[in-house]
């Protein structure tokens, strides 16, 4: 079951690499921005529960695809650049075996059964 998830993410993190493709951006931008949620891990110098919740904020992918949407439908390519790289910010981190967070630390996270 663990590598089936591992691939859907990787799929994932592909098909967000071929929605980056068609916006108009230089290619470096994607590599330049990929690590850019992991900010969100500033939380946890507060406390572990503060840190999970700006954690899973930014790496909700329910929050890349709505960012995306909204700047497809107002054709704003920055907004849709956001949303893209969110997305495949947390494709990549679960592909990687890196997922939500619960409050009690950092290394808590939901795929810890899978």
């Amino acid at each position: 079951m663990k590598t089936l998830l591992k691939s859907e993410e990787l799929i994932q993190f592909l098909a967000a690499i071929y929605l980056f493709s068609r916006l108009n951006f230089a290619w470096w931008w994607f590599p330049a921005l990929i690590l850019v949620p992991d900010i969100s891990m500033i939380g946890y110098l507060i406390n572990p529960f503060v840190g999970a919740i700006l954690y899973n904020i930014a790496h909700h992918k329910g929050l890349g695809i709505v960012i995306g949407l909204l700047g497809l439908m107002t054709g704003n390519q920055a907004l849709m650049l956001a949303g893209i790289i969110l997305f495949a910010h947390s494709s990549m981190d679960r592909m990687l075996g890196y997922g939500l967070k619960y409050a009690d630390g950092f290394k808590h996270t939901n795929l810890e059964t899978l």
